[in-house]
């Protein structure tokens, strides 16, 4: 049996662990986009915090892209995979060239999800970042550093589960990395969940716009 009905179901089971936080003013939840919002979502409406989205490219390697050559995430930082790199024949152009694919995706998110909305500040701000999972990291890696420069408080990586190996890393840039299964034959993300289809674009608006005060 997998331990996740859907991400629905997943974000619910984080509440738990996440509970000292709740109705506290200083404290906002950023999901990574797509699959991150509707686990972002149950978290930020049970516990009664702000929702927003942190947009998060992976830079995938073209032909393999599940194998990532590092991320890119909003306010211009990339972070980079120096392992598969230095496999990769190439790999300068190839970087150059996926990150500006990706750069362009990124900006459309931003416009799709955000629309008007002013530029994230969590300056002071405890800042709970919430994806479906992690396997190799990337993205997660680079939305924390993104977010380091803007000098929160503290940063507070909370997955469902996480390939064991990334849990190490995240922990070594993030402040707080919570997870609920972290198992050692971990494959993908996928695999944990009973429904893993798409996250769609209108499903991030209406959990966004849910999300938001009712005036």
């Amino acid at each position: 049996m997998k331990p996740f009905r859907d991400r629905t179901d997943a974000g619910r089971l984080l509440v738990g662990p996440l509970g000292v936080y709740a109705n506290r003013k200083d404290v906002l939840v950023l999901a990574l986009p797509r699959g991150g919002v509707p686990v972002a979502y149950e978290v930020a409406r049970r516990l009664n915090l702000p929702l927003d989205v942190f947009v998060v490219r992976k830079l995938g390697v073209p032909g393999y892209e599940e194998l990532a050559l590092g991320a890119i995430a909003s306010g211009g930082v990339r972070v980079l995979n120096q392992d598969v790199i230095r496999a990769l024949p190439g790999a300068e152009q190839i970087v150059e060239s996926v990150t500006a694919n990706e750069l362009v995706e990124m900006e459309r998110r931003e416009r799709a999800y955000r629309g008007n909305r002013l530029p994230i500040d969590v300056r002071g701000l405890i800042v709970i970042l919430i994806d479906d999972g992690l396997a190799t990291g990337a993205t997660m890696h680079a939305a924390v550093s993104a977010l380091r420069e803007q000098e929160p408080a503290k940063i507070v990586v909370a997955v469902p589960v996480c390939a064991p190996e990334t849990c190490r890393q995240i922990q070594n840039v993030a402040d707080e990395v919570m997870w609920l299964y972290a198992p050692e034959w971990f494959h993908g993300v996928g695999q944990f969940y009973d429904d893993f289809a798409q996250t769609s674009d209108d499903e991030v608006r209406r959990l966004l716009a849910d999300a938001q005060p009712k005036l």
